[in-house]
């Protein structure tokens, strides 16, 4: 019993720290440029490469295989990705007609535990660092996609919503001979 209760008291607070750090990060961003353009383009930055690197974790940990196609992608963010580093299962919504797009909807965004918005940052995506992970992530299997917030708490609305757009499959570029 202590040991469950040791786990979910470091799991609380890891988070917590997690939560503070990244609002410190954003704080320092928001000083550091001129404008919320400029600082939803960093944080896109820093989670791309942030995703980039993830994605091997993801992989060893998770023990997931090569997805078949865009629907599978997305339950593996959602009930596997979002829930091993977030503790979050976003439920998808959404899907296009085409199947080439659907909505991630998070009820509960741990990145804004504890925030409010400035006024004079009403443009901020706050938690744009998500999408540049999934951009990276993606990418490094082989998949282009586009990802952006269209709904945020942050923001007034019910709840925060990721759109995903998958753009192509990314063809690997072998040395002629390899396959």
């Amino acid at each position: 019993m202590v040991g469950a209760e040791t786990k979910e008291l470091w799991s609380g607070t890891s988070s917590e720290l997690f939560t503070l750090t990244y609002g410190a990060l954003v704080t320092q961003l928001c000083k550091d440029y001129e404008n919320d353009e400029d600082v939803n383009k960093q944080l896109d930055k820093m989670g791309y490469n942030i995703g980039v690197r993830l994605i091997e974790d993801f992989l060893a940990r998770s023990n997931v295989g090569r997805c078949h196609d865009f629907r599978e992608t997305a339950d593996v963010i959602a009930k596997v990705a979002f829930k091993m580093y977030l503790g979050i299962t976003p439920s998808i919504t959404n899907w296009s007609p085409a199947g080439d797009e659907f909505s991630l909807i998070l009820e509960n965004n741990p990145l804004v535990d504890f925030v409010e918005l400035p006024d004079n940052h009403s443009s901020l995506i706050y938690s744009n660092l998500l999408c540049g992970v999934l951009r990276g992530a993606l990418e490094m299997v082989q998949m282009a996609v586009e990802a952006k917030f269209v709904q945020d708490t942050l923001k007034g609305d019910g709840v925060t919503e990721i759109r995903m757009r998958f753009i192509r499959r990314i063809e690997d570029n072998l040395p002629a001979g390899e396959e």
